[in-house]
């Protein structure tokens, strides 16, 4: 990999001795050179070259020195490193110079084989800066699309030794889809279908989180929800409520002027489950999910769901009574099941 260094100094002959004693790894594309005369040419140089990774600079220059230089490289470019070169390398010059964020100071007459050492040094230095602000980057980015549970149980030593890691759990499981909005990219250009149901999946997610849940899945525009812990099927009714209310306050006005206001079906269900990586290890591609009975038939419920519905089974129920408003629907015969089942609908 090329290390860029920019070299700071206003003597005339330095440009030219650098060349030659370098010219083997300048050919080589191992070292690339830039040179400045100032402290001042410099923050010019290093804002049209932001990927200089190691600045070599004297102290005692016109313009401005070398010493003032290091004051202003932090907010110019935070990655980057110095090394002083320089004939005054006299200690306070030199304990000046770390102060003012130096990584390191050479002194003059320059020995080219300790500076050739000290550059590689520092440039493995920014390469493993780089690396880790890079990671800290994508781990942001993986925090975009991954739920901070799955981060955790990824942070678990076991992780590491196997991808297939799974474990049993008693947890609720919420599927939310969002009525009729299939319907509108019939009549919505796509940039405002897009637009409204990340506006929409926000205010659920918001809802999901305040409960203590976790967003499992987005799936068109639908929404799997899972919720562990104490009182997990409590947190997941309210949240279920909660989104219902939120999401139906909007209003959006299509184009031939009628008025959409979205509308939620929503189904619940409570019980045993596996939670764990879902894919294949071969391919490394892998979902961290919750599979089971119990999670296919919270997704069928939602399927039976009216507009506006919180729809549970008759077990849920029993469990739920005492804390929500519930009425009696109908038996219904779902998908994949033997015997009707008995559903009822949370009202508040």
């Amino acid at each position: 990999m090329k290390t860029k260094i920019l070299v700071v100094d206003d003597e005339a002959d330095l440009e030219l001795l650098i060349k030659q004693k370098f010219r083997r790894k300048i050919r080589e594309n191992v070292y690339e050179f830039i040179f400045a005369a100032n402290g001042q040419e410099a923050l010019q140089a290093l804002s049209q070259h932001p990927d200089t990774d190691i600045i070599l600079s004297d102290i005692n220059m016109p313009v401005m020195d070398g010493l003032t230089l290091l004051t202003k490289l932090q907010e110019a470019n935070p990655v980057v490193k110095t090394v002083m070169v320089s004939a005054y390398g006299d200690m306070q010059n030199i304990r000046t110079a770390m102060n003012r964020g130096a990584f390191d100071f050479v002194t003059k007459p320059v020995d080219f084989t300790d500076l050739e050492t000290t550059m590689d040094k520092t440039a493995q230095h920014v390469q493993q800066l780089r690396d880790t602000l890079r990671a800290i980057q994508e781990n942001n980015i993986l925090r975009m699309y991954v739920d901070e549970t799955v981060l955790n149980v990824m942070a678990r030593p076991e992780f590491e030794h196997t991808l297939m890691v799974s474990e049993t759990v008693q947890a609720s499981v919420v599927f939310i889809d969002i009525c009729g909005f299939t319907s509108l990219s019939e009549v919505l250009p796509a940039a405002d279908i897009v637009g409204m149901l990340n506006t929409y999946f926000d205010q659920m997610v918001k809802e999901i989180i305040a409960q203590g849940g976790h967003v499992d899945k987005f799936m068109g525009d639908a929404v799997m929800a899972v919720f562990r812990g104490e009182y997990h099927l409590d947190r997941a009714v309210d949240a279920a409520l909660a989104v219902r209310t939120v999401v139906q306050a909007n209003e959006y006005t299509l184009p031939d002027g009628s008025t959409y206001q979205p509308q939620v079906s929503i189904g619940v269900n409570t019980g045993e489950m596996v939670s764990g990586n879902i894919g294949s290890a071969s391919l490394k591609r892998l979902d961290y999910t919750v599979i089971g009975d119990t999670v296919n038939v919270s997704q069928r419920l939602q399927s039976v769901a009216q507009p506006g519905q919180v729809i549970i089974t008759e077990s849920t129920y029993e469990l739920v009574k005492e804390s929500f408003q519930c009425r009696p629907l109908r038996e219904v015969t779902l998908k994949n099941k033997t015997q009707p089942v008995m559903i009822y609908e949370v009202v508040a």
